[in-house]
Order: C-alpha cells, then structure tokens, then sequence
C-alpha cells in the first residue's frame, strides 16, 4: 500500500491561515464590515504574509470577505433579509449530504459522527458553547468527508459559515439542546445506513434555522 502523502509545509500554512481567519469571522471576532489588516492577521495567527494572502483569496472566493474598490478588503456584511434564501439553498446540500453519507460513510466515520452528536448534546446541556462548537465541526468534517461528494461539499461550506457567525451574532435568541438535537437525529441516521432518518435530521435542522432566522427578523 502507497502511503498518504504529506501535503506541502506551504499548502499546510495556507490551510491553517484560512482555518484560523475563518473563525475569526465565525465567532464574530472579526466583525461584519471590519476592514482587512493583513499585519493584525499575522500577529493574530502566528503565520506569514504569503499564507494569509492566499485564505484571504480563497475567503473572498466564498463570499466572507469582500474586495472593495480602491479600499482593501472587507469582512462581508451580515445580510438578515438574504439568510432565509440562504438557508433554503443549504437545505437542499444537508439532504443530500445526510444521505450520502448514510450510504457511504465507513464504519469508524459513522462512529465519530455520532459521538459528536452525542458531545454537541451534552456540550448544550452543560451551557458549553465552545465545546458545543467544536463538536459540531468535528461532525460536519466527518460528515463531509464520508459523503464523498466534494461538489456539495465546497458549495455548502459557506454557507455553514455563514449561518455559525449569524448564530453567534443572534445567540440570544437561540436554542442550543433544540439544534444539538437535530444533529443527534441526523447523525444517529448515518450510523444505522438509514438515509430517511438521516434527511429528517437535517431537514429539522433546518426548520430550527429557519424559525431561529425568522424570529431575529421579527425582534
């Protein structure tokens, strides 16, 4: 068997710039409209010019950052009216990524999928929000990675970002044990290979996302 090969130390720094300014912008640390300091980034993050450049790019390709004529970059707006289209698209994505994954995942996949879950609904009902984070973006990277189907999975990324920073920005009006809950449905679909079990997860998911959206937008 051919060993995995290492990725080069320059595609590694460039994932870990683009890791780290991605949740700068997700927990709102870096906030809606706040212009682009590259020198800021690169104490913040420990990395070099080269490295945060090319995430910056790559953040702008996928809409959190904006490039503003003769103004340098931007962290994008958070856009409340636009959150409910966005969330309709998402959905049609987390269908098919549950039931792809119900089909494909490997049983060490499924296994960590559901011991996510199972963390994100214990991080809720202790009030961890960080943990509860974390847990969720251990499952979606399993769960993405065991859907084998990149397509879906480089459209929806964005989007999942997009909904974690309005989350953050609104969490006063969220409902962590309800979200965590919809995960531990979707992902205990995965594990038993039951794609419709799998869908009505997400798709409970999504109607939390939704209702959460709609009464930010009602506030």
């Amino acid at each position: 068997m051919t060993p995995t090969a290492t990725p080069p130390a320059k595609t590694r720094a460039t994932e870990a710039a683009y890791d780290a300014i991605e949740q700068l912008i997700a927990t709102l640390q870096l906030e809606p409209n706040q212009p682009i300091v590259e020198s800021d980034l690169i104490a913040l993050t420990g990395l070099g010019r080269t490295p945060i450049r090319e995430a910056l790019m790559r953040l702008v390709a996928r809409g959190l950052i904006e490039q503003q004529p003769r103004r340098g970059l931007r962290v994008s707006e958070i856009r409340i009216a636009e959150h409910l289209i966005l969330i309709d698209t998402r959905r049609v994505l987390e269908r098919l990524i549950a039931t792809s994954s119900a089909r494909r995942a490997t049983p060490d996949q499924r296994a960590k999928i559901l011991q996510s879950a199972q963390d994100m609904v214990a991080a809720a009902g202790r009030g961890d929000l960080a943990g509860y984070m974390q847990a969720d973006q251990a499952l979606d990277r399993v769960n993405h990675e065991a859907c084998r189907n990149p397509y879906a999975v480089q459209a929806i990324v964005p989007m999942i970002i997009q909904c974690r920073r309005f989350w953050y920005a609104y969490q006063h009006e969220g409902d962590l044990e309800r979200g965590a809950h919809c995960h531990l449905m979707e992902a205990e679909g995965i594990y038993a290979n039951d794609a419709e079990r799998a869908v009505a997860g997400a798709d409970a998911l999504m109607d939390y996302l939704s209702e959460f959206t709609h009464t930010v937008i009602e506030a």
